[in-house]
């Protein structure tokens, strides 16, 4: 019984450390822009051009290694339509990165960005992170957003942006890699940054020999 209890630890543990972190990202745009595409075509690296509309919000979750890292992804695709905004809206406050979509055939989700990038201030946690992304690129003949425009949009804002193909898979790896990049940088910042600010308190309240630490001594 027990070498039976011993052999399931480390099976336990591996399953515990299968992964390093846990991103949650978000896919927002206009409906029709190709976000359940992007997904499918990261997670399957597979392509349906005859996708309905996502309904409310669906995820796939993805494993990727970054610098010696295991991330697991987990990505929201929510719906583009109006009647869903509300149900959508409720899923940016967790969210660690957002990609805004928009296609390149279609200059009316292009002018909608703004509108979904307001939705990222109002629902989104402060200083989340954020990739423009430029989808159907293949369709240089039916192209109306530059790629020019779309990189003028983005330094307008202060975020990255990238162009890429669903239906190619181009660049399409690149974009979710780059997100889960820049959230695992930012994650790691803030776990240096607390774990100094942890050993300063600790050193300050522990060295009696210290000003601060006498003045504390006394008022205590």
């Amino acid at each position: 019984m027990s070498s039976a209890a011993g052999s399931s630890t480390p099976t336990s543990i591996a399953a515990q450390k299968a992964y390093d972190y846990l991103f949650k990202l978000l896919l927002i745009g206009d409906s029709g822009v190709g976000k359940t595409c992007l997904l499918f075509r990261f997670a399957e690296n597979s392509f349906n051009p005859t996708f309905i509309s996502t309904i409310g919000i669906d995820f796939k979750i993805q494993t990727v290694e970054i610098d010696g890292k295991r991330i697991k992804l987990q990505v929201w695709d929510t719906a583009g339509q109006e009647r869903f905004r509300t149900i959508t809206t409720a899923y940016y406050r967790g969210a660690m990165g957002i990609l805004l979509v928009y296609d390149v055939t279609s200059k009316k989700t292009f002018e909608n960005i703004t509108n979904w990038l307001k939705n990222i201030e109002e629902h989104a946690a402060e200083g989340v992170e954020q990739l423009l992304v430029a989808n159907k690129c293949d369709q240089e003949d039916k192209r109306v957003i530059s790629e020019e425009q779309g990189q003028l949009l983005a330094v307008h804002h202060g975020i990255d942006f990238i162009e890429c193909s669903a239906m190619t898979g181009e660049n399409v790896r690149e974009a979710f890699y780059r997100m889960a990049r820049r959230v695992k940088t930012k994650h790691e910042s803030k776990e240096s940054a607390q774990r100094a600010d942890g050993s300063k308190s600790v050193k300050i309240l522990s060295d009696p020999g210290s000003p601060l630490g006498k003045s504390l001594g006394n008022c205590c």
